[in-house]
């Protein structure tokens, strides 16, 4: 029999990076307090694609200004709370999430999601590091002046060292341990902020004060109905809540070093809708501002940079553009990853064998992204990895709340040759069932034009169809 629990607790979690980082956490490892967990939001919100993103649903959803925030705020409220239904089972045993995914999925099933995303956080991963290296190669050019000169596989000599400079930071960071990664979200969330205030001060001051007239024309919207404003409501939401979906799923393996539920829950009230409305409203401060500057409503941060022309705040954007996509990288993709890959032999390999593994995928995939993985199409296929991860957070939530009574052995999670979660073989058909059947209409919602429509909702409905199956197919309450 394999168990591999109750070490000492220099054995177990991540404080020691030789450690097997799927051991539940000691009591002296909890140590993340309602402000790490409000900073993993704010590294998650804090992205280019997300301040794309939050600008363009201003602009692009034909819904009044109020009823983009309110939709917003709903979506960051119910996403806090499908992180604390998620979060729940980490803050009290201490477990990440492929070993929570072992009690509803079996001690072998549970590798399949937690493979699924893993392959999505790594594929994200590289490319994350490559797009962190864009804004240090900009800080180079900004400093220096350097001329590019040759590229090899669509990257110049600057843009190799950058994003070498990167791909090694990332290593440095996760090589101490995961103390390192709580101190970088802890210092990068805020440091973002600090600087798009900045931002929109000097917007502000090149707008002569016409810059809050500019973003009250963006509110406007004279054609709007109550049929326009709710459905654009919906699909905001929608398009919201898909963006956390990945972090919900897998946030156990942040709320495992909570100090209690308290700090997680009030680190999710404050982290969610709080981030939600403020980084909201710097972007569509920021869009206005650069609508009365430039004369166009620009969603890309990095160009209204580049047209102010001021190499201090070239300088300054770049190190914000580098720490808000590293932080999102750590939260959003390596944890994920690390663990993923540690549960395919959780004796074997450490956290900083996991880390080593998937920054060897990121070096192959960031490198070779801008000559040839863009342009392969290959987001039909991470968008196909992501839908059917959606019935196991319905599968999970089902089985922890509804039949194990939020009850579970430590000792049988562990236990990867017998125990209540083995299931005899390994793999729970129960849960095998609804998750491939659930799964199947997730999947069609990305390749089936009948069900293009729904793409947006398809994780919600994926993972409630999944939470249903589940409980049709098991029947009955069992306790762990």
């Amino acid at each position: 029999m394999t168990i591999v629990t109750d070490l000492p607790v220099t054995q177990g979690g991540t404080l020691d990076p030789e450690g097997n980082t799927l051991n539940p956490v000691g009591a002296d490892e909890k140590t993340w307090g309602w402000f790490a967990i409000f900073n993993i939001w704010a590294n998650d919100v804090q992205s280019l694609f997300g301040y794309s993103l939050v600008a363009s649903l201003f602009i692009s959803f034909g819904v009044g200004g109020w009823t983009a925030f309110a939709a917003l705020i709903f979506a960051g409220l119910f996403t806090m709370w499908m992180v604390n239904l998620s979060g729940a089972p980490g803050e009290k045993y201490g477990i990440p999430y492929p070993v929570l995914a072992r009690a509803s999925l079996g001690t072998q099933g549970a590798k399949l999601p937690a493979i699924l995303r893993a392959t999505v956080a790594v594929f994200w991963y590289g490319v994350q590091v490559y797009f962190a290296s864009t804004a240090v190669a900009l800080l180079i050019h900004s400093v220096t002046g350097l001329d590019d000169g040759g590229a090899f596989l669509g990257l110049s000599a600057i843009d190799w060292l950058s994003f070498l400079i990167v791909w090694g930071l990332h290593i440095v960071i996760f090589w101490r341990g995961m103390s390192w990664v709580e101190t970088f979200l802890n210092i990068a969330g805020p440091f973002v902020y600090v600087v798009m205030i900045g931002l929109v001060i000097v917007l502000w001051q090149r707008s002569d004060g016409q810059l809050l007239s500019a973003t009250a024309t963006i509110f406007a919207n004279p054609d709007s109905s109550f049929a326009t404003e709710f459905k654009g409501f919906v699909a905001i939401v929608g398009t919201m809540v898909a963006y956390f979906a990945a972090v919900m799923i897998n946030f156990s393996d942040f709320s495992r070093y909570a100090r209690n539920r308290r700090a997680m829950r009030v680190g999710n009230l404050i982290g969610l809708p709080f981030n939600m409305i403020l980084f909201s409203a710097l972007a569509l401060l920021t869009t206005g501002g650069a609508a009365v500057v430039f004369g166009e409503e620009i969603i890309n941060p990095t160009e209204i940079v580049e047209r102010t022309d001021s190499v201090l705040l070239g300088v300054i954007a770049a190190i914000t553009f580098f720490a808000a996509t590293m932080g999102i990288n750590l939260v959003a993709n390596f944890i994920p990853a690390v663990n993923g890959i540690a549960n395919l032999s959780p004796e074997t390999i450490t956290f900083r064998k996991a880390g080593l593994i998937t920054s060897v995928f990121a070096l192959v995939i960031g490198g070779f992204w801008n000559s040839f993985i863009s342009q392969f199409g290959i987001s039909g296929f991470v968008n196909t990895l992501g839908a059917t991860l959606a019935p196991i957070f319905g599968i999970m939530i089902v089985d922890y709340y509804v039949h194990r009574q939020q009850h579970l052995s430590t000792e049988d999670l562990y236990d990867m040759e017998g125990g209540i979660y083995h299931y005899g073989n390994g793999w729970h058909d129960a849960a095998v069932k609804a998750f491939g059947l659930a799964a199947i209409f997730s999947v069609a919602t990305v390749w089936v034009p009948w069900f293009s429509a729904l793409e947006g909702y398809n994780w919600v409905i994926g993972a409630i169809l999944g939470g249903v199956l589940y409980h049709v197919f098991v029947g009955k309450k069992v306790k762990g």
